[in-house]
């Protein structure tokens, strides 16, 4: 069994290779390049060294991952051959290689000896030639390699290795989903070397530089972004609101106490998805947060459970209940998702005895209904088709009208919950939440009433001087505006 030494060979010009990576260079018998399109390399001739290099692999393989691949396992199967091979790679040998990332795993894994000389990459010329200062944090990354580019960057990115216009395009696409257009970046080409190229071009012209090649590089500098807050400060806020000397409100507050405000907060949230506006619906989800953040914080203070506890089980059970992306469980559809996911339910909850368990009592009632019918029609207590449900409607409602008829008050009141269960049932088979519809309804007669309200005080009248007739003509047009 041989051995590996990989080396760099510089950021560029010759003199910035190390020393040490110099005698290695000179004293080994099996030199591989990753490639000899490298400005080192005529030197390297020039000393009358003998070298092999892949690049014809690169014309070969479809993707880079391949290109990769294919020259780590070779390296691998040379030195398992008994080779002492010198591996040399462009700049340094830890940064922004994935072959040697490769070859490291692999010679763990081959029980081969490998080692990696420290060497100087770009980066440290580019710190130089752009006065950036590594301590405020730095990105680098291969130009291939965008899959795992957080969208929201927060420090400067290094962008290497874009090796023809192809990439610089593929590159460019990707900044533009988190970045302007017109954003600011630095072309940076055969840096180190006397035709060394650095210049600032906006984001959406990179791919239209001359010249791009394999030491084509750029430098994305981090956007100013406004104040940021992770979870924490909240949990720490409402930690200071429920301590003492906090707010005097916050402190009296307990679990039932705040049940209405959470409804009321699930109601807007709704609203302004109803709304379809976004910056709404930003709004109510940090005030939906607030009361969760809040309940959490009082269950913590009677030793219950904490906001990290509630995070860590939401997190566990997706994970859980998603075997078909975190496991090893193949699904064809949607459907067969939510088969396996009610699958998993029952095997948590196997203190419900009854099918109808798990329905929560204090639910609004129509969600409620909508919530009992669905547990009904899993075990096959429902309709096949929707024409008896109309049926079904149109029996309550005629049974309705007995009642009214009669004039008993308990039989009109149980009456209409039926109609009104039988319309939770119709919306069910029309794939309708029916709690969502009557609330959009409650909205849309808000909103109408409001332009009626509005035509009234135009007029600087009372309510009593307008008919029904006049009212209802505001409202028909309410109707046709909105």
């Amino acid at each position: 069994m041989g051995s590996i030494t990989i080396v760099g060979l510089g950021p560029g010009a010759f003199g910035l290779i190390t020393l040490e990576s110099w005698e290695k260079i000179k004293s080994t018998t099996i030199l591989i390049l990753r490639t000899a399109e490298h400005p080192t390399v005529e030197k390297l001739r020039e000393h009358g060294i003998k070298f092999i290099s892949y690049d014809n692999t690169y014309e070969d393989k479809l993707t880079f991952e391949e290109v990769y691949n294919s020259i780590a396992c070779d390296v691998i199967e040379q030195a398992k051959a008994g080779g002492d091979i010198v591996y040399a790679v462009p700049g340094s040998p830890l940064v922004a290689e994935r072959t040697v990332v490769i070859l490291r795993d692999l010679a763990r894994k081959e029980n081969i000896s490998l080692t990696i000389l420290p060497g100087m990459s770009f980066v440290e010329v580019l710190y130089v030639r752009l006065g950036i200062d590594p301590i405020d944090g730095l990105t680098i990354i291969d130009a291939v390699d965008f899959d795992n580019l957080p969208m929201d960057m927060p420090t400067g990115l290094v962008i290497t290795q874009v090796y023809n216009e192809q990439v610089a395009s593929d590159t460019k696409l990707s900044l533009m989903e988190s970045y302007p257009d017109d954003y600011e970046v630095t072309f940076v080409r055969n840096l180190g070397l006397p035709d060394e190229e650095i210049r600032q071009v906006p984001l959406y012209k990179i791919d239209r530089q001359p010249h791009i090649d394999h030491l084509t590089s750029l430098y994305v500098p981090p956007q100013k972004k406004e104040t940021r807050f992770m979870l924490e400060p909240l949990i720490e806020t409402m930690h200071t609101l429920r301590s003492q000397g906090g707010c005097p409100w916050d402190v009296i507050q307990t679990h039932k106490s705040l049940r209405r405000n959470l409804i009321e907060e699930v109601y807007e949230v709704i609203e302004a998805i109803d709304l379809e506006d976004s910056d709404l619906l930003c709004e109510e989800l940090g005030d939906l947060l607030l009361q969760i953040v809040f309940h959490a914080r009082m269950a913590e203070e009677t030793g219950g459970f904490s906001m990290q506890n509630v995070i860590d089980g939401i997190t566990e059970k997706l994970i859980r209940r998603h075997p078909h992306v975190f496991g090893d469980v193949s699904v064809l559809d949607a459907g067969e998702v939510m088969l396996n996911w009610d699958a998993i339910k029952k095997q948590e909850k196997l203190e419900r005895t009854s099918v109808l368990d798990g329905v929560p009592k204090d639910l609004p009632s129509l969600m409620q209904a909508y919530k009992l019918q669905h547990k009904a029609a899993q075990v096959g207590f429902d309709w096949d088709k929707v024409g008896p449900v109309w049926e079904k409607l149109a029996e309550e409602i005629d049974e309705l009208w007995e009642a009214s008829e009669q004039q008993d008050r308990e039989h009109i009141e149980e009456e209409l919950g039926d109609v009104l269960f039988s319309v939770v049932n119709l919306s069910r088979f029309m794939k309708v939440d029916a709690e969502v519809a009557l609330n959009r309804a409650n909205n849309k007669f808000k909103n109408r009433f409001f332009y009626v309200e509005e035509q009234v005080k135009k007029q600087k009248k009372d309510w009593s001087a307008f008919t029904l007739e006049e009212l209802d003509s505001f409202w028909n047009a309410a109707k046709r505006q909105m």
